[in-house]
């Protein structure tokens, strides 16, 4: 799971297996709960994607090969959570060594979510930092806080794609 610290979101059957133990996780500094198949760690750091350091959480596993993680950021300015939104995309396909020509796009607006074009769910076949394969199920979306947005980003990376196990993750992304 350390790749993806550094950059900076089955079947029924495959979604109930002994390997994937899933939990609701509330997030302490967004309303958020999380659907998560493993005990997760959590960590927050500075980032940059164009706009200024904000300060961007993280929590996230590792399960039946595959790494679960959950991302979001607070953002001053709402009318720019479209933008943002497309920014962080391409700065983690970029990561992924994967050309978003080459991403399977499908709208994705959680209950609670702004309707943007940006919010997106992409299927990606991508790269490690270390140059092994790897298949991103990934969704962005953003919310109003107030006078501000919160801008999410789930992801599900394993060296096959496995889009039921994303669904079902996907899935337990519940904006409070």
């Amino acid at each position: 799971m350390n790749w993806i610290w550094t950059g900076v979101a089955a079947l029924l059957l495959a979604g109930c297996s002994p390997a994937l133990n899933w939990r609701t996780v509330r997030l302490d500094d967004a309303p958020f709960a999380i659907t998560l198949p493993c005990k997760p760690e959590r960590a927050t750091r500075a980032v940059d994607l164009g706009r200024g350091s904000v300060d961007l959480s993280m929590v996230g596993c590792d399960a039946d090969g595959a790494t679960f993680a959950v991302s979001h950021m607070p953002l001053a300015d709402p009318s720019q959570a479209g933008t943002a939104l497309a920014q962080w995309r391409a700065a983690v396909l970029a990561r992924l060594q994967a050309p978003a020509s080459g991403a399977v796009d499908s709208p994705f607006v959680p209950a609670g979510a702004l309707a943007l074009p940006q919010s997106v769910r992409s299927a990606v076949q991508g790269r490690k930092p270390g140059g092994g394969a790897v298949a991103a199920q990934a969704v962005w979306f953003a919310r109003l806080e107030g006078g501000r947005a919160r801008l999410y980003h789930a992801v599900v990376y394993a060296d096959r794609d496995r889009p039921a196990v994303a669904d079902t993750f996907f899935a337990g992304l519940v904006l409070q």
